[in-house]
């Protein structure tokens, strides 16, 4: 039986090796890309969604930055106001020193994006220009600038006002696709039992009785009214699999069967250390190397649900690819929190390519303010333009021919089709 030659499939554009890098760059810049996983919102969640200048500024990595560069007290810090915390960072961290961090650096690269000075001494102009844009269109603009089709949020049933916002949303929003979390079911269960009360569900502190099949009701619940492409709990370096604790009965009894039911995956991010510096909240978080074996025993365990896994811990990296090799049902994406510097992405990239081609998803830009996916993604598109050319010379060099159909197709599944196919959303 005949079979049609690859060159034919792929197209005729064979590429030289002095146009690889040049034909991988304008892939990566034309290819709408998907974010698997963001803390993002659209307009129609009100003020769950952070936008603007003040935001940027205070996030929780500056945050850290300005503690380590400044003789302010957190306690004092906490009781400014958000305008005087970010004028505070702005002139610590941007006046009084070179802003060459990777946070520093992106709120300059945004800065830059929309035209506003990036040298100035305070902030007003862009102040005045953030305060003039109307949510809706700045949203879609800001996406579009990204180069981004849609992005994925992190969304709490058990947040009140999250909750609240859900049933008052009539339509879903084509940029946004939900992911149900569930750190506060499987990792805060003792302090959060009561609000599944509350929304109607027989639960009790001991996760007995009735709350197993509850707390599946529950999910049921709200796998009908946000449609998640996927639920998702992050864990800390400690977790373990099996586990005879309420983390470990919910997850095994009532979330992995509710993915298996509802035929979604459930992304686990494994490896923070919660509040090592509570002085400093949501920037007094630190990275742990967790117990691989964990992710081994639930895959196997379950091999007819899918994973998708992040760790935070470099040294948890190489872990992560072997397993994937392994288990068909574990989809490695993203490189997460204190791993996404170039340096590191690119470190993580490679060993991906290296052990799993284009079997897994390379980045995701864990964006809790609207402004960060100009710079996460544009940096992104940086590092990967080296990564892809290098791997398409050496490919070169082995014997085989490089077309633009072949990055075009590679750079599609790294950026959209993995995801699309791991959550059924494949066309």
């Amino acid at each position: 039986m005949e079979t049609t030659p690859l060159r034919e499939q792929l197209g005729d554009d064979l590429l030289q090796p002095a146009r690889i890098y040049s034909s991988v760059e304008e892939v990566l810049a034309t290819t709408p890309f998907i974010d698997v996983h963001t803390h993002l919102f659209p307009p129609t969640f009100g003020g769950l969604g952070l936008w603007g200048i003040d935001e940027l500024l205070t996030y929780h990595y500056l945050e850290a930055e300005l503690f380590r560069s400044s003789s302010i007290a957190p306690e004092h810090y906490w009781e400014s106001s958000k305008r005087q915390q970010a004028d505070e960072i702005w002139r610590v961290l941007f006046v009084e020193n070179s802003p060459v961090s990777e946070a520093t650096r992106g709120v300059i690269a945004v800065l830059n994006a929309f035209d506003l000075p990036t040298d100035s001494s305070d902030l007003e102009e862009a102040r005045s220009f953030f305060r003039a844009q109307r949510v809706e269109s700045h949203v879609l603009n800001v996406l579009r600038m990204a180069g981004m089709s849609s992005v994925v949020m992190t969304n709490d049933p058990l947040h009140p006002e999250e909750a609240r916002a859900w049933m008052n949303i009539p339509n879903g929003t084509p940029e946004f696709l939900a992911a149900l979390r569930l750190d506060r079911i499987l990792c805060g269960w003792s302090e959060h039992w009561q609000r599944l009360v509350e929304q109607g569900y027989s639960v009790d502190a001991a996760a007995s009785g009735r709350s197993v099949a509850e707390v599946r009701r529950f999910l049921a619940d709200w796998y009908e009214r946000m449609r998640p492409v996927y639920m998702a709990v992050s864990l800390t370096d400690a977790f373990q699999f099996p586990e005879e604790s309420v983390q470990g009965k919910l997850l095994s009894e009532a979330v992995l069967p509710s993915c298996q039911e509802f035929d979604l995956p459930l992304s686990l991010m494994i490896g923070v250390r919660r509040q090592v510096n509570p002085r400093i909240r949501l920037a007094g978080d630190a990275v742990g190397k967790a117990d691989m074996r964990a992710l081994e025993s639930i895959c196997r365990a379950y091999p007819n649900n899918r994973f998708l896994v992040s760790v935070l811990s470099r040294e948890n990296q190489h872990e992560l690819c072997v397993y994937a090799r392994k288990f068909g049902n574990l989809m490695p994406f993203g490189c997460w929190w204190f791993l996404n510097n170039p340096s590191i992405v690119e470190e993580i990239t490679r060993e991906r390519i290296e052990l799993l081609g284009t079997s897994f998803i390379p980045q995701h830009s864990d964006a809790r303010v609207l402004e960060q996916v100009l710079y996460k993604w544009r940096n992104t598109r940086a590092t990967m333009s080296g990564i892809l050319a290098n791997s398409y010379r050496l490919l070169a060099r082995d014997g085989r021919s490089v077309t633009r159909q072949m990055i075009q197709r590679d750079v599609n599944r790294l950026f959209r089709g993995n995801f699309e196919k791991w959550t059924n959303r494949a066309a």
